[in-house]
């Protein structure tokens, strides 16, 4: 990469004056934004007028940013039952849907509705901040199908002048050749698929010192570890991670100087105890609680999303002033992403449904091999029941339509009772 090149891509600013307001501005900003979101809520939004009138708490009661923890969170596992119970959005659409742009489908399932507003999931910035620029040719490796992160980053990154190739996922070896006669110079997915993408090339006689024209990736999806990401930057490439969900959008993302992501200027982010919903002082880890205040479809107030990280306060030297995650730190619920897919246990149980005569117990358990995630089904069978190919294969099937993951099965004599779900072994340095 050309020093100039590499210089373009750690530094400037997609919307200056927004990414570096006075913090006391910021302040009274997101208190505006955020009182807002909560009024327009309750009024246009059905399903969350319910979810409030039900616990005795009413706008009016909220006066400051101070007060605003008396609203109850929001928890991302209720969602699915809350649309099934009003459906297909819960009640939480304030919009007519014929104004809709776009409805996904995500796993529980939800129906995660998307705006005709311009860069309506804010991403636009999140990716000219991690270093994509104008002119640079892009390969999208995450899905395009039922859920948004296909094409909503596609999108975006169409939004600052980027030429796409929508590769979406599996077909390494089409990929990797893909990848080298477009000499494609950007890269979005998770960062153990490019990885393994690179492995790939190098499997098929080509050196990635002379043929690798990848310099920048934005990565998602999983936990990002400093051996992955030095792994990837041995190869040239800089790596930026981002938090995006499909509710929300963009939450943060990594500037050039790699040290948390700072936190979207239109979400009111906060670290709450994820049993009590209390907010926690800077540098505790607790539950991320959001308040999207850019979205006038989907307004969601404090919305818990399970995922655990803590809140680093200093400014940040790329002259950002928003505040930092400082990563994500696990999960505050037995919901667990799966190679970039949320799998929850209500999912492991409907795969199994259809074998209720053989199947006695089931558990789903999440590994680790080198820098890919390996999802097994373990299944107790029921006394009698011969554990057949037959039945493996079905089992195999079952777990990727529920899941759209591909997993393994095992069957197992005895699971703890008691126990999770789904169990995360998963080891991160």
């Amino acid at each position: 990469m050309s020093g100039r090149m590499k210089e373009e891509r750690n530094s400037g600013y997609y919307d200056e004056q927004a990414e570096r307001m006075d913090r006391a501005d910021r302040a009274a900003f997101q208190e505006m934004g955020t009182l807002r979101c909560l009024r327009y809520a309750y009024e246009k939004a059905p399903g969350y007028r319910k979810f409030l009138d039900e616990r005795g708490v009413t706008p009016a009661l909220i006066r400051n940013i101070g007060e605003f923890s008396r609203i109850p969170v929001l928890k991302k596992n209720r969602m699915p039952e809350l649309h099934r119970m009003d459906p297909p959005f819960g009640g939480f659409l304030a919009v007519p849907v014929e104004s809709l742009k776009r409805i996904y489908v995500s796993p529980g399932p939800l129906y995660d509705p998307e705006g005709r507003k311009e860069d309506y999931w804010g991403l636009r910035k999140c990716l000219y901040n991690a270093g994509f620029r104008s002119g640079d040719l892009v390969m999208n490796t995450f899905s395009y199908h039922l859920t948004p992160a296909g094409i909503f980053l596609d999108e975006a990154c169409n939004g600052i002048g980027c030429v796409m190739t929508p590769t979406g996922v599996g077909n390494t070896e089409i990929q990797v050749r893909t990848m080298l006669e477009l000499k494609t110079n950007g890269y979005l997915g998770t960062a153990s698929f490019l990885l393994s993408l690179i492995k790939k090339m190098e499997e098929m006689g080509y050196e990635p010192a002379r043929d690798l024209a990848i310099e920048i990736a934005l990565v998602g999806g999983e936990i990002l570890t400093p051996t992955l990401r030095k792994g990837l930057n041995d190869y040239g490439v800089i790596v930026r991670q981002a938090y995006i969900t499909a509710e929300l959008g963009a939450l943060a993302y990594e500037c050039p100087r790699e040290n948390g992501m700072h936190i979207a200027d239109d979400q009111y982010l906060e670290i709450c105890d994820p049993l009590t919903g209390d907010p926690l002082p800077a540098g505790s880890v607790g539950e991320v609680v959001v308040t999207n205040f850019a979205n006038d479809c989907y307004p969601l107030v404090r919305y818990g999303t399970g995922d655990l990280s803590a809140i680093d306060e200093d400014e940040c030297t790329c002259g950002r002033t928003s505040r930092r995650l400082r990563g994500i730190l696990g999960r505050a619920d037995e919901v667990t992403k799966i190679r970039g897919m949320f799998v929850h246990p209500r999912q492991v149980d409907e795969a199994v449904s259809r074998f209720a005569g053989e199947v006695d117990g089931v558990r789903l358990v999440v590994t680790r091999e080198g820098d890919a995630d390996v999802m097994t089904l373990e299944v107790r069978l029921k006394p009698g029941v011969q554990g057949t190919d037959a039945l493996m294969t079905a089992l195999v099937e079952r777990v990727r339509e529920t899941t759209k993951l591909r997993g393994d099965v095992v069957f197992v004599p005895d699971i703890p009772e008691g126990g999770k779900k789904i169990e995360d072994r998963r080891k991160w340095e």
